[in-house]
């Protein structure tokens, strides 16, 4: 008898209807209402219910989000402290008090390597390969989802590499070059598919060693190596993904290539700074460099990194110092820049990459 009223205890359970997102509201609606909430406010969320918790996690929140145009992005940036190891801080470009948060500590066994690739595919940030000085480069990979705030490991590269470049075309992580095991690993590139949750390897002698920059535009990948000691002359090459293969880049657009680069609209954006800071950008029709003015020097901390939120351009230094600049009220010319800037830090941080994400 005991066991009869156990089991229709258990019946009654199963058979009890899951309880609704908001009371009074279709889950549909109250998903529209929910996916309005700030994304400062999201961990907040997931201490309502267990319910909401599961929704801010969910793949359907994020495509609600996207497809309403109501996700926002925020910035990682992938950091090296006075101790050696590698970090990881994160801004929110829209919190009034714009200042960088450090997120969760990064997986141990990557925290001491040096030149890890760091990528931003949908909601998640990849942490891949890296080396030691006594340790070998890896392909160990790792991955950080944004929406729960957690660490796993994830497949790892197709072939161990470090000091690569790191690019997302159509929807798939490319890591290009850098230096491996062997020496076919320079002029080699390995591509992740989501679909398939899976690496692939490809190989083309065009690819350039010691690697260090890269872009996007128009559908291609970008990457340069340093200015030549003999010719004085940058080197760089395209991926064309109709054909597979890599090219010479333009030598006229390269010539201009002397900094870290962003894409506004695909518009191209490099910060040279051979001398002060100075934000150039590549006049397509025109086929020249055009110099839209000067940074600050009281403001810029370089080395820096670029990244670009709409149609403002972060320019991120040491010590995660960051100075704002709206390429769309800037004019051209040679003459200090108006730009709005984060607080002087007095961390003296290395900035290895910058990324942005939305939800």
């Amino acid at each position: 008898m005991d066991n009869l009223e156990g089991e229709s205890e258990v019946v009654g359970q199963m058979e009890r209807p899951q309880e609704p997102l908001i009371y009074g509201l279709p889950d549909d609606i109250a998903l529209l209402c929910l996916a309005r909430v700030p994304r400062e406010y999201h961990t907040v969320l997931k201490f309502v219910s267990r319910r909401w918790r599961e929704l801010a996690h969910s793949e359907e929140w994020y495509t609600c989000r996207r497809k309403h145009n109501l996700d926002e992005t925020w910035i990682y940036a992938l950091c090296r402290d006075k101790f050696e190891q590698v970090c990881c801080y994160v801004l929110d470009p829209n919190s009034a008090r714009r200042c960088w948060k450090q997120t969760r500590e990064l997986p141990s066994r990557s925290l001491l390597r040096k030149g890890v690739g760091f990528e931003v595919l949908g909601k998640k940030l990849y942490l891949m390969g890296g080396c030691r000085w006594s340790e070998d480069a890896t392909d160990e990979t790792y991955c950080y989802d944004a929406a729960n705030n957690s660490w796993a490991e994830a497949n790892p590269l197709s072939t161990a590499r470090c000091y690569f470049a790191c690019e997302v075309l159509d929807q798939k992580i490319y890591a290009i070059g850098g230096l491996g095991l062997n020496s076919s690993v320079p002029h080699s590139w390995d591509t992740f598919d989501p679909c398939t949750n899976s690496w692939s390897s490809h190989a083309d002698g065009n690819i350039i060693p010691e690697i260090e920059d890269s872009f996007v535009l128009g559908g291609k990948i970008y990457i340069r190596c340093g200015r030549s000691a003999v010719t004085n002359h940058v080197y760089a090459v395209v991926y064309e993904p109709s054909s597979g293969t890599w090219q010479h880049a333009d030598a006229d657009m390269i010539s201009g290539w002397q900094g870290p680069a962003v894409v506004v609209d695909e518009t191209l954006y490099v910060l040279d700074e051979s001398s002060g800071t100075r934000l150039m950008m590549w006049d397509k029709d025109l086929r020249e460099w055009v110099a839209i003015g000067r940074l600050s020097p009281l403001l810029t901390r370089p080395p820096c990194k670029l990244v670009a939120v709409g149609k403002s351009i972060y320019v991120i230094g040491k010590g995660r110092s960051t100075v704002v600049v709206d390429v769309s009220n800037a004019g051209n010319g040679g003459g200090m820049m108006v730009s709005s800037s984060i607080p002087k830090l007095t961390s003296n941080d290395e900035i290895i990459s910058c990324k942005c994400l939305a939800i």
